[in-house]
């Protein structure tokens, strides 16, 4: 009988934390979000390879293996950058004009150039 040794060495998980608290998949800009949301919604981590082809399905099957075994962690990081995406959100749209004055000169333009249109094929 042949015996063969596997090699047993643990497996790095292969995130990397940006300055601003991101974590990303190393060497990928796409974020542990994104895999894990996926992962949550049904995905196989052969479908996630598919949907961001930057990923190796071994690193996928690691991240999910880590978020695993660390639920309860990985979801606080997760609800955080909701909280964090949410404020964005509210800081940018409170810099922006209200949609109904947007609108208004949306279709206010659209009257305008229509009604040019129609002068000149009426000369």
């Amino acid at each position: 009988m042949i015996t063969v040794t596997l090699p047993m060495q643990p497996r790095d998980v292969p995130l990397t934390r940006l300055d601003n608290g991101v974590y990303r998949v190393k060497g990928t800009r796409v974020g542990l979000d994104l895999v894990v949301n996926q992962y949550k919604d049904g995905a196989s981590p052969e479908e996630i390879v598919e949907s961001f082809d930057v990923l190796r399905l071994s690193d996928v099957y690691t991240i999910i293996g880590y978020y695993l075994d660390h639920k309860e962690e990985i979801e606080a990081y997760l609800r955080d950058e909701d909280r964090s995406a949410e404020e964005l959100r509210k800081k940018i749209e409170a810099t922006q004009p209200p949609r109904e004055e947007i609108r208004a000169r949306l279709l206010a333009r659209k009257a305008r150039m229509e009604a040019e249109k129609n002068a000149k094929a009426g000369h």
